[in-house]
């Protein structure tokens, strides 16, 4: 499967590993960095979903996307993200996913808007008009030249952990190195985190950054020992 992921803010809040640890799929644990884990909100437009190296749709496959993820290492010491929402803004593809993939994707009304260099994230859940949203305003800065410790832990993640119909599943991904800035948060009003079933976030996140984005292509997702399923 391939795609490219455009526009990223990377939102990030230290977490305790205590209490993020029951929220991750059996066989894996909170990875952390100095004792600390992190909650990532990380909002985005996914472009052109295409599947076995044919052209990306252009309309069901390119959409803002917003998710909650948490961060995971499991027994082969393989590092991974644990998407614990996906908010999505078209149907079909969140069917798809909930459906064939059983991922935790949402229907959400959203919004990408650029200014120069401020962008506005903008989501709510459907349907009705008091679903969990969220809204993040921030001002894109200089470009990171050598990523720190804490910045490389944060974005430099090559595949997924999930739970498979009951199976621990690893779903590996490819992509160019991250070209990332710096970013100031001017605005964020949100309660998907604590809608993912975490607390809400206390104080001023711990990173923000902001990608132009990289193209993406997926492998076979694999089980624990790195067989690859059927």
């Amino acid at each position: 499967m391939t795609q490219s992921w455009l526009d990223l803010a990377f939102v990030h809040w230290p977490a305790d590993p205590l209490d993020v640890a029951p929220l991750l799929p059996v066989g894996t644990v909170p990875d952390t960095l100095d004792g600390v884990t992190y909650i990532g909100l990380v909002a985005f437009r996914m472009h052109r979903v295409g599947w076995f190296r044919l052209p990306g749709v252009p309309y069901l496959g390119t959409f803002p996307e917003t998710n909650v993820r948490l961060y995971s290492l499991d027994s082969q010491g393989r590092r991974g993200v644990v998407f614990r929402s996906l908010d999505a803004s078209r149907l079909i593809p969140v069917a798809v996913a909930r459906t064939a993939f059983r991922l935790p994707y949402r229907w959400s009304r959203m919004a990408i808007r650029r200014d120069a260099d401020t962008l506005t994230y903008t989501s709510r859940r459907l349907p009705g008009p008091r679903g969990a949203h969220s809204r993040i305003v921030l001002r894109v800065g200089d470009q990171v030249g050598e990523p720190s410790e804490l910045e490389h832990f944060l974005t430099a993640r090559w595949g997924m952990h999930y739970t498979f119909f009951g199976r621990q599943t690893y779903l590996r991904n490819t992509h160019p190195r991250w070209p990332l800035h710096h970013a100031r948060l001017i605005e964020c009003d949100e309660n998907l985190v604590k809608a993912a079933g975490l607390a809400a976030p206390a104080g001023e996140p711990a990173s923000v950054l902001y990608s132009p984005g990289v193209p993406v292509r997926f492998g076979r997702p694999s089980r624990p020992g790195g067989i690859p399923t059927p």
